[in-house]
């Protein structure tokens, strides 16, 4: 069991562009500086223990999780989490290390010196990798995990899965070029496995998430856990339903939200 929190760039307020992916749909998950020390604050308030490594994890661990690989990670993310004795795991999409607003290959060394954890988030950030053929994603995974433990110069063998699009399939791809452990988007505690791969959920956290709701789930309550598995199973069922055609529909909503 675990208590996985997934978070994506924190920004200096307004500044949306400075960090990761640049898009309405992006920009949904992403928390000003402000913002995110608010969520801190309210996790230490409920005596949460600091976050740790999945290695070695006891049972009931909290984790933090930041995905994509945006500057964000080593510029305001890591001071601020360290500052409360917190360990991070962050995910990379290997294909952009070193473009405008991605960490360098510099930035991702230092990141891991500093005792936080690297994994793959596949290369390319496929928009719905659930349905991408066996050899693609055998290839996002295996080339990812080879850029960063070149980069790093240990094995990699941790990622997380992009845009929430898990299936089996794209689980025993991962498991097959050496991935122990995959983090899923899938709101859940228990900790799954899928060919000798340990599947690890997470609790998604959008901008405008409360700090109470936020601190609820790294402490585990029952209700704000079950109302985010509701509200993640039916929209999984519209994603496999609407596939391409839903992702355009929420495209064009956030757009024309911004």
């Amino acid at each position: 069991m675990t208590r996985a929190l997934l978070y994506h760039d924190i920004v200096p307020e307004g500044q949306f562009s400075a960090s990761g992916f640049v898009s309405p749909d992006a920009n949904i998950y992403k928390f000003s500086t402000a913002e995110f020390e608010t969520h801190l604050d309210a996790i230490a308030a409920r005596k949460v223990n600091p976050a740790v490594s999945i290695f070695g994890a006891p049972a009931g661990a909290f984790l933090l999780t930041f995905d994509d690989g945006g500057v964000s990670s080593l510029r305001w993310t890591a001071d601020m989490i360290e500052r409360r004795g917190h360990v991070g795991h962050f995910f990379i999409t290997t294909d952009f290390i070193g473009a405008p607003g991605f960490m360098t290959r510099a930035e991702i060394v230092e990141l891991s010196r500093r005792g936080h954890f690297i994994g793959s988030h596949s290369c390319s950030h496929p928009a719905l990798m659930a349905r991408c053929p066996v050899d693609r994603l055998e290839q996002e995974w295996r080339e990812s995990v080879r850029v960063l433990s070149d980069i790093l110069g240990a094995p990699v063998t941790i990622a997380s899965v992009p845009g929430g699009s898990y299936s089996r399939t794209v689980g025993e791809a991962a498991a097959r070029t050496g991935i122990k452990v995959l983090f899923t988007s899938e709101p859940r505690s228990a900790i799954g496995n899928v060919a000798g791969c340990a599947l690890v959920g997470r609790y998604s956290v959008q901008r405008g998430t409360s700090c109470q709701t936020a601190a609820a789930l790294a402490a585990g309550d029952r209700l704000p856990g079950l109302q985010r598995a509701l509200y993640w199973n039916f929209k999984k069922l519209l994603k496999r339903a609407g596939g391409n055609a839903w992702i355009a529909f929420r495209k064009a909503v956030l757009a024309r939200r911004a």
